[in-house]
């Protein structure tokens, strides 16, 4: 996808969700280490790169090379930068107790192995850090077939199995749900 095709892309989701918003209510800040797994086209990776700035760090990983490609050639459009790992999060692990924040956007079902993702994030996480879940709501009109999402029930509980415990839920808007947990 060329960087117009995604703009486009983008001002659309931005009608539902947005991403700067998203990040700075969940406590993005200049400095910060985050973690944006499954990141797909860099929705959130490239505003992540801009609120923690030089003295931060942001890490992304995602299956797709394409989009992997696409967060690099948008973060260089941006002057930001990124570690990008094109690769499956079951096998991905950036650091161990580094991150302040590891973040799923609308890619939590969409996992081979939720548990081992969620493991791995429970490793890169910081004693103090915060584990993001931001996910489909069951009955959204949006998204995959309701069979396929996570019930926010489902999320927390797959959470709490990976050595977290939820301190906020979130279901205000329309379409999400946002799962805020710490490590236990």
């Amino acid at each position: 996808m060329n960087l117009r095709e995604l703009d486009a892309v983008d001002a659309n989701r931005r009608r539902w969700q947005d991403p700067d918003f998203t990040l700075l209510r969940i406590g993005l800040r200049e400095g910060h280490s985050f973690a944006d797994i499954g990141c797909g086209y860099g929705f959130f990776t490239e505003p992540a790169a801009r609120i923690v700035g030089s003295a931060g760090k942001v890490y992304a990983v995602d299956i797709n090379a394409g989009a992997i490609e696409a967060v690099r050639r948008r973060l260089d459009r941006a002057r930001l930068s990124a570690t990008l790992v094109t690769g499956k999060a079951e096998e991905t692990v950036f650091c161990e107790g580094c991150m302040d924040i590891v973040f799923f956007s609308i890619v939590l079902h969409d996992f081979g192995d939720p548990l081992r993702v969620l493991g791995n994030s429970r490793r890169m996480i910081k004693a103090v850090g915060t584990l993001v879940d931001v996910d489909w709501k069951k009955e959204a009109r949006m998204g995959p077939p309701a069979q396929v999402k996570f019930s926010v029930e489902k999320a927390a509980q797959l959470i709490q199995r990976s050595g977290f415990r939820v301190v906020e839920i979130d279901e205000e808007h329309d379409l999400l749900y946002t799962i805020l947990a710490k490590p236990v």
